[in-house]
């Protein structure tokens, strides 16, 4: 479709009358309609579809109003084809018959884009339209910091957000199990929808805040237990807290390795469907003593003797 100002398409001013907008897509429909057209009919039929769309907008007087205000490219961006066709009546333009593919072949299916013709040779084609559900408002996003106690318990939160440049609130229930980068979408919490259409879905996005204590692996937690050198070497216990609150106790074989992770089962977080849990990951780090006393360090000597 060219982008062309409607009101130059039917040739009137932006001043003109109903009746006057009527009457100049009456006299250019019959002009142009396809069907009087000799030979190839693609370029009458794009013109009729040209004019057509511009009495659509132009005869409605909210789409007018819409029109007039944003302008030709921004009005073609906010509302499709099918929007602008919903509702358009040729009955009454037509006082004779047409081809009864005819509104299916210009429109694909009537001015709505689901709509079906009947022709009738004394009152002109009747178009019935299908419901059509008007244009959705658009969806929202809001970005909201979360812990990781509550990705684990769950929680409500008052989620505040800028829409049309007032500050709205709204409470959202955020489910155990819930992870970072999650959106969770309100139904119709969105912007209104053009022409009465519903509104858009507000979808909060979840952002995890770091914690002192635990890191996150997926649904695992990993906590870091530092452990001397002996202690690693001879065997150890240490202490774990979890993140439901409870302290843990975890024996340390004689022999670990700096950087094995422990495993404790069942003390991470939820899955979403809340059937099961992540474990606790307890990563053991063994210490290298960097100022050792003299006797400490003729006792490593005397180790290193016996090949330690």
């Amino acid at each position: 479709m060219a982008e062309n100002d409607y009101y130059q398409i039917l040739g009137v001013s932006r001043n003109a009358t109903a009746d006057e907008i009527k009457k100049a897509y009456r006299k250019l429909a019959m002009k142009h309609h396809p069907d009087k057209a000799k030979g190839d009919k693609k370029p009458a039929e794009e013109k009729f579809k040209q004019i057509s769309e511009a009495y659509a907008v132009l005869s409605n007087p909210e789409k007018k109003k819409e029109y007039d205000e944003f302008g030709s490219q921004v009005f073609r961006q906010k509302f499709s084809q099918e929007d602008i066709f919903r509702g358009f009546d040729f009955s009454d333009i037509f006082n004779g018959g047409v081809s009864d593919n005819f509104f299916s072949r210009i429109f694909g299916g009537g001015g709505g884009g689901r709509g079906r013709t009947r022709t009738f040779r004394h009152g002109g084609p009747e178009v019935h339209y299908e419901p059509v559900q008007p244009p959705k408002g658009q969806d929202l996003q809001v970005e909201v910091p979360i812990t990781l106690h509550e990705i684990a318990f769950g929680t409500d939160k008052l989620v505040s957000f800028s829409h049309h440049g007032q500050v709205e609130k709204i409470s959202v229930k955020i489910p155990p199990g819930s992870l970072p980068g999650k959106k969770l979408r309100l139904t119709g919490k969105g912007s209104p929808g053009h022409m009465g259409g519903p509104p858009g879905d507000l979808y909060v996005k979840l952002k995890e805040l770091e914690h002192p204590v635990f890191k996150r692996e997926g649904n695992d937690l990993l906590v870091d237990r530092k452990v001397k050198l002996s202690e690693a070497t001879l065997g150890t216990k240490v202490t774990v807290p979890t993140l439901d609150g409870k302290t843990m106790s975890l024996k340390v074989p004689p022999g670990t390795q700096s950087h094995t992770k422990m495993r404790l089962k069942n003390y991470g977080l939820p899955t979403a469907n809340g059937k099961s849990r992540g474990d606790q990951l307890v990563r053991i780090i063994v210490e290298t003593p960097a100022n050792l006393t003299k006797k400490q360090k003729a006792l490593l000597e005397e180790l290193a003797k016996e090949g330690l």
